[in-house]
């Protein structure tokens, strides 16, 4: 599946970085990429392995918000 994500909070490099952590170590995630100028996360994701509920939590346990 692929989902497209606002983030809140994403202003720097160390933000990317942080929220980069925070999809890898999904397991079930293929690919993401981020925007920072949008603020934004598209996520291609094997959903028999992870749910996207799964992933913004993750996001959110790092401090930024999904909206």
């Amino acid at each position: 599946m692929k989902a497209v994500l606002k983030v809140a909070g994403i202003k720097s490099s160390t933000d990317v970085r942080n929220v980069q952590s925070a999809i890898s170590i999904c397991e079930g995630v293929v690919a993401s990429e981020i925007s920072s100028n949008k603020k934004e996360i598209t996520i291609i994701f094997n959903n028999n392995y992870i749910t996207l509920e799964n992933i913004i939590d993750n996001i959110e346990k790092f401090g930024y918000i999904v909206i």
